[in-house]
């Protein structure tokens, strides 16, 4: 997301609203990136994120007029991308819910030396940090959905405890507190059997052919490793986030953020240009 002040991003609202497509253009631009990222955190895999992305950012364009400046235009933005992904039931993981308890004995008692080689010619250090990137991603599916909101508003996104607060519709207080104790959860099973992030004997490499196996990752369609990283401060300012809660923020250094796909931006564009968005506008 492009730095915008407050007022800028207001007049753009107030252009957009008025029928200005370029200014609607630029706020959908200025945003695809955030809710792209907050949806694959939230919901585990590239597919299911760029479904959920563009269901986010045409509720976005097509409530526009409903944007008031009470609060920021990010934190709107947040509050309309949380509330849907909260209650996104198609995604993956509805219908095969994780939990700590599953991925600590699939990692103790998975056979991964059993599983012959299936990289089919890929190069198994590119597979094994596909494997790395997707495998702490799905490992936030363990937390249960507002935990999980938490985690990535105040991770990822080092989004300060009072916006974060507004947004989930809790005290900052209340926010911090249970930040600290969901990293520390987190934490605590990354350094138990993660052997990337912590000390335990779980090893990428080891298990690439386990993945492939388990259709946890695929050697002819490596999301991660496709997707072009960008810096949180190209999503979201995040001049008031840097706030000291727990000092953990080294253990999770696999909360990368990624440009949107081309087929959310294709996709949006193609809203943008339709002869229904002059229906909206109108209605």
């Amino acid at each position: 997301m492009n730095k915008r002040t407050n007022e800028e991003l207001q007049a753009l609202v107030d252009q957009a609203v008025a029928g200005d497509k370029k200014a609607l253009e630029t706020l959908a631009t200025n945003v695809q990136d955030l809710v792209f990222n907050l949806s694959l955190r939230m919901l585990g895999t590239f597919a299911d994120a760029e479904d959920a992305a563009q269901d986010i950012l045409l509720k976005m364009i097509t409530h526009l007029s409903s944007f008031r400046g009470e609060s920021s235009f990010t934190t709107w933005v947040f509050s309309i991308a949380i509330n849907h992904l909260k209650n996104y039931k198609k995604h993956m993981f509805a219908c095969r819910p994780l939990s700590f308890e599953y991925y600590g004995d699939d990692i103790e008692n998975g056979k991964a030396q059993d599983v012959p080689d299936l990289t089919q010619n890929v190069e198994k250090n590119l597979l094994a940090e596909e494997l790395k990137m997707s495998c702490t991603n799905v490992m936030l599916q363990c937390l249960d959905t507002e935990s999980r909101c938490i985690f990535i508003l105040g991770t990822m996104f080092q989004i300060d405890s009072r916006m974060a607060g507004e947004i989930l519709e809790m005290t900052p207080e209340a926010y911090r507190q249970r930040l600290s104790r969901i990293r520390r959860k987190m934490a605590d099973f990354l350094e138990q059997y993660c052997g990337e992030y912590g000390s335990g004997k779980c090893k990428c490499k080891d298990r690439v052919n386990y993945a492939i196996q388990s259709h946890r990752i695929n050697p002819l369609k490596t999301d991660y490793m496709s997707a072009r990283e960008i810096s949180v401060q190209t999503m979201v300012d995040v001049k008031n986030a840097m706030e000291d809660i727990d000092g953990l923020s080294q253990d999770f250094s696999f909360c990368k953020p990624y440009q949107s796909p081309e087929r959310v931006k294709c996709l949006i564009q193609e809203f943008l240009d339709s002869t229904q968005l002059s229906i909206i506008q109108k209605a």
